[in-house]
């Protein structure tokens, strides 16, 4: 049997569900396998049993289509645990794209458990000027498609909510990161993590805590009507894309 390690570091639901899963993919690919790493929300405090999705990074001596294959149906059954689709890499994949995606490197980095066989990120450089150059890119990237989102489901007002949550979550990292480039100690907690943005980027912290409770507890957001909640959100990331420009 397949030794799994540090199973007792993550959330007490979770090894349940990923143990029989890894398991099956170290029997699919064997010593093609170097490395599963579970990293994101998954690996702490900010996992919701039953909501929250499982990211798993497998990391594999060489990758072909037929090893994405044979884990077709693998991967069909965890997703209907939430376990999203790894993300199947190369060692060599991993230390020539590190300059290319340094916030989702330098996100896994900072927050995996390694469950199997070597530590393939702990090791990986990623520069800071390559992380303030991508938190740019995001902030400013994300002004772009909200505006145009808007345009597209703006008379369907129940789209603006989902809008918001979408946008919120994904922009999580960047935040991370723009903590990391004022040198502060980056929380494990996104609420406490949109806290201490908002203090030291002096945004309106409410409007981002918002919209992370309507996704924690399905609440109506800030009590206000989505749309006009949109504006003041747009407006807070505009002030982050100006303050990340001037890092």
């Amino acid at each position: 049997m397949t030794e799994l390690i540090n199973l007792d570091k993550l959330p007490v639901e979770v090894p349940k569900i990923i143990e029989p899963y890894c398991r099956e993919m170290l029997k699919l690919h064997g010593d093609n396998l170097d490395s599963i790493i579970v990293y994101g929300s998954a690996t702490g405090r900010d996992y919701l049993p039953r909501r929250s999705n499982i990211n798993l990074l497998l990391v594999f001596k060489r990758l072909e289509l037929s090893d994405l294959k044979k884990s077709l149906k693998l991967v069909a059954k965890g997703r209907k645990k939430r376990i999203i689709a790894p993300l199947f890499l190369t060692d060599k994949h991993m230390e020539t794209s590190s300059d290319t995606f340094p916030i989702e490197f330098l996100e896994m980095k900072e927050n995996h458990v390694l469950i199997y066989g070597k530590d393939v990120l702990e090791g990986l450089e990623i520069s800071w000027n390559n992380i303030r150059l991508q938190c740019e890119q995001q902030l400013k990237g994300k002004l772009i498609r909200l505006r145009q989102a808007y345009l597209e489901i703006g008379l369907r007002k129940k789209g603006v909510e989902s809008l918001l949550i979408e946008s919120f979550t994904s922009l999580i990292p960047t935040f991370r990161n723009m903590l990391r480039l004022k040198k502060k100690e980056v929380p494990g907690e996104k609420e406490k993590v949109v806290k201490e943005l908002s203090s030291q980027f002096k945004v309106d912290e409410e409007v981002f805590l918002s919209i992370l409770r309507d996704k924690q507890g399905d609440e109506k957001i800030g009590g206000m009507k989505a749309e006009d909640f949109l504006g003041r959100y747009l407006e807070e990331i505009r002030k982050l894309a100006i303050a990340v420009d001037e890092l």
